[in-house]
């Protein structure tokens, strides 16, 4: 390659340098407001749809978006793997689905939002019991800090009603994401990401389908509802995948899940602005503690 030929294909990626400098943090930013906006959706969606059939709505327009992806990839998807991807698409979105829709039905947006924060201490902890993974002193500190947080949080009341029950399927939810994170790595490592997405959801979807006819709703769906499904599916789940794992190949998983951190923020004021939900002093208090034990644990795990 001659000299000029060799600047001029040095030019792309010094481009891309300063390029990459300003948009990974509006994509952080935009990908913590758009999940954000999800517990909002499900909020609005959740009482008119009911658990399944609104699960099964995300999981779908979900796997819809991301379907070219998959088709695109889909060599290597060998028919063995296939039984391996049900089982995980089932634990790592079909279930917390659920859990999280159910939980929108008897819990201001803001509460799912924060106990979702504990899937980073929850993968530590799953590593450590099933997987041998070291934990230290300093992580397994930060998993009692964000306990203490779940405490406070199940502890408080919005509008005179309790909400152990919520909290609880919050963190089930979140749990079962801890656990996703460890089989995706221990079966998938290697796949294309976005397709694998794809493919959990997919099967997802059609796990979901048989309950979500049984409990599809007997009474008209508002305009309203339908649209907060349409956008909490297409944009929430599908595009918000497309964009996390973009970022995860730009800069690694490590500095991806620090969108984490933002989530809850965005959620609480997406649920304050737009539907008027109370800001608590229990959710403040919680939100602090379970944010900070995941970024001590975030710390801990670099070093």
């Amino acid at each position: 390659m001659r000299p000029a030929e060799a600047l001029a294909a040095d030019m792309p990626a010094a481009e891309a340098a300063p390029r990459a400098a300003w948009l990974t943090p509006l994509e952080l930013v935009l990908l913590a407001a758009v999940w954000g906006i999800s517990f909002m959706f499900q909020r609005v969606a959740a009482p008119e749809f009911g658990t399944a059939p609104l699960s099964e709505l995300r999981l779908a327009f979900g796997a819809i978006v991301l379907l070219p992806f998959l088709w695109r990839q889909r060599r290597a998807f060998p028919p063995g793997i296939w039984p391996k991807v049900v089982m995980v698409g089932a634990i790592n979105s079909a279930v917390p689905f659920a859990l999280f829709a159910w939980a929108a039905q008897n819990a201001p947006a803001g509460i799912s939002a924060i106990t979702n924060a504990m899937a980073v201490l929850f993968t530590a902890l799953v590593g450590f019991m099933f997987f041998g993974e070291r934990i230290g002193i300093r992580r397994a500190g930060a998993l009692l800090v964000g306990f203490a947080g779940v405490v406070v949080l199940a502890s408080g009341k919005t509008a005179g009603a309790s909400l152990g029950w919520a909290v609880a399927a919050g963190c089930a939810a979140a749990f079962l994401y801890g656990v996703g994170v460890h089989l995706l790595r221990r079966y998938f490592a290697g796949l294309p990401q976005a397709a694998l997405a794809a493919a959990t959801l997919g099967t997802s979807a059609l796990l979901m389908l048989p309950f979500a006819i049984v409990q599809w709703p007997t009474t008209p769906v508002s305009m309203e509802a339908w649209l907060s499904a349409g956008l909490l599916g297409v944009v929430c789940t599908g595009l918000a995948y497309a964009i996390y794992y973009r970022l995860v190949q730009r800069i690694g998983a490590s500095r991806a899940v620090t969108v984490t951190y933002l989530v809850p923020l965005f959620a609480v004021g997406w649920a304050w602005w737009l539907l008027d939900e109370p800001l608590t002093l229990s959710m403040g208090v919680a939100g602090l503690l379970i944010l900070g034990s995941v970024a001590i644990s975030q710390n801990a795990a670099k070093k």
